[in-house]
């Protein structure tokens, strides 16, 4: 199977490059980079940088008390694995994650897994909300959507009362891989509210911003709603969950963009090329984020051995 889904990733890969070729031409698809303004660009990719920081702060203020004093550590080790979980196929590289902060840190996989899961989890969590926000303001109206968005947000308290007493229910983790899982799971969300609340706001900061310069760069090359903007870079995220997508996301992620706009009056031809370009312009901050590892304690060899 693992096989299978890399040969079918590389297939889609292909395609997909294939596609834009047959269809648009790539000298084409890639001319409009040529009317935008470098100092705008600059700027969107700076603010993509802060969000990698803000992802590092998170780790960081997790781990606190393992990584006092060596944050930068921990913003090399989060470089790498955006760099890795964007270029790798169906999501290999969030293996780099527990390696890493083995390596590092002497965290074990059975903590730094399950802490991995809680964040995709408030990821996941958050894109829905800003979702939810953009579809029900553009669909229903403000108050709908922002109603909505208070009964979204209180799921986190009620999952932080829960999740101890769902980990003590469970008894003896010993008892069979799955139980196992879930245990582990459980025990790794943060055990205090304050803990908790602040792991959700850096989580939270980090996708506004995110999503903001997404929707900014998204519209150099077309001009869309907002609501049509946000749900668009949202869905292009969300195609990382799949269980099958290209190398580096290339075809899936072009696919939820475009799937996103379409509703909205926008052709299949204009969404296509303005997906292209939004992605090329993730990977590129993603690969120049990558590189900036060369420039901290240590980052030739992380990123050779990462």
């Amino acid at each position: 199977m693992p096989n299978l889904r890399s040969l079918l990733s590389a297939v889609i890969f292909i395609a997909f490059v294939v596609f834009v070729e047959a269809w648009f031409g790539w000298r084409a698809l890639l001319s409009p980079w040529r009317d935008v303004a470098l100092p705008g660009v600059a700027a969107a990719v700076a603010l993509t940088l802060f969000t990698y920081w803000l992802r590092a702060l998170r780790v960081y203020d997790y781990y606190r008390h393992g990584m006092r004093g060596r944050f930068l550590v921990c913003l090399r080790l989060t470089l790498v694995h955006n760099l890795l979980n964007n270029l790798l196929p169906m999501r290999t590289g969030e293996l780099s994650f527990p390696v890493l902060m083995a390596r590092h840190f002497q965290v074990p996989p059975t903590h730094s897994v399950p802490v991995l899961l809680w964040f995709r989890l408030m990821d996941l969590h958050t894109l829905g909300l800003f979702a939810w926000v953009a579809a029900g303001a553009s669909l229903l109206g403000p108050w709908a959507a922002l109603s909505g968005a208070a009964v979204w947000l209180a799921l986190l308290p009620v999952a932080q009362r829960l999740a101890p007493r769902l980990r003590d229910r469970l008894g003896d983790p010993q008892g069979g891989r799955v139980r196992a899982l879930l245990y582990r799971a459980f025990d790794a969300l943060p055990d205090s509210p304050r803990t908790f609340w602040r792991a959700w706001a850096w989580t939270f900061a980090n996708w506004l911003l995110k999503l903001a310069v997404f929707v900014w760069v998204l519209g150099l090359f077309l001009e869309v709603p907002g609501a049509a903007a946000w749900l668009a870079v949202i869905a292009g995220d969300l195609t990382s969950v799949l269980p099958v997508h290209g190398v580096a996301g290339a075809g899936t992620y072009e696919a939820g963009v475009v799937a996103a706009l379409l509703p909205f009056g926008v052709t299949a031809d204009a969404a296509l090329a303005a997906a292209v370009n939004l992605h090329l312009f993730l990977l590129g901050s993603a690969v120049f984020g990558g590189l900036l590892t060369f420039t901290l304690p240590g980052g030739r060899d992380a990123l050779q051995n990462g």
